[in-house]
């Protein structure tokens, strides 16, 4: 089985910059609207998210299995003069989560080309949620079409996501469960229509 660390540690070698270097989308539309606490990002990678946070006055826990992205999410938190506000861990989530609890616990695309035991440690980021907090999964509802190596890759729905949570529904609000568009420009140039889940939920106080 290939080992998560490096194969991951490989992806962002490969490339001087993997990602945009922009907040997900629908992370600050929601997080806008939130007091600002104590957050954990799973999976940050390069780290735009969780300096999106900080710079928005969240204290953020970031993680990644990439210390190859650890090191570039570092830097762009020096860059934009964050990096106080942000502790970056390199963990293997299907070993664990940081210790909570978490006013916000933040999914972003967490969908991987190894094996990840993904419902679990969602399971687990639920059960780091502060009362009151919110768990925001954003999720692919079907592979980008560039991405190859993941048409093998299961989707589910983000109603199938949602019960794989195994919740207690009095104890979770359910506020946004549903798949939005977004129109993107793809590696080759050409605009794409992809679909996203979207799974916001609040934790009852």
């Amino acid at each position: 089985m290939p080992d998560a660390a490096q194969t991951w540690d490989e992806h962002y070698a490969a490339k001087p910059q993997v990602w945009s270097g922009r907040v997900n989308t629908q992370l600050a539309a929601i997080a806008a609207g939130l007091t600002p606490g104590r957050a954990l990002d799973l999976g940050c990678g390069e780290g735009a998210d969780a300096v999106w946070l900080a710079d928005h006055q969240w204290t953020v826990v970031a993680t990644d299995v990439s210390t190859v992205a650890l090191q570039r999410a570092c830097a762009a938190a020096r860059d934009r003069g964050v990096g106080d506000r942000i502790d970056f861990a390199h963990t293997d989530l299907e070993h664990g989560l940081p210790e909570g609890p978490f006013d916000l616990v933040s999914a972003q695309f967490l969908h991987s080309t190894v094996a990840l035991d993904r419902p679990t440690v969602l399971r687990r980021a639920a059960a780091a949620v502060a009362p009151g907090g919110v768990l925001l999964i954003v999720d692919h509802a079907a592979a980008p079409p560039w991405a190859t190596r993941m048409h093998h890759h299961e989707f589910p729905t983000a109603e199938q996501v949602l019960a794989g949570l195994e919740l207690d529904p009095a104890s979770w609000e359910r506020v946004r469960v549903d798949s939005v568009q977004r129109v993107v420009t793809g590696p080759d140039g050409a605009e794409a229509t992809l679909f996203d889940n979207v799974i916001w939920l609040r934790r009852v106080a």
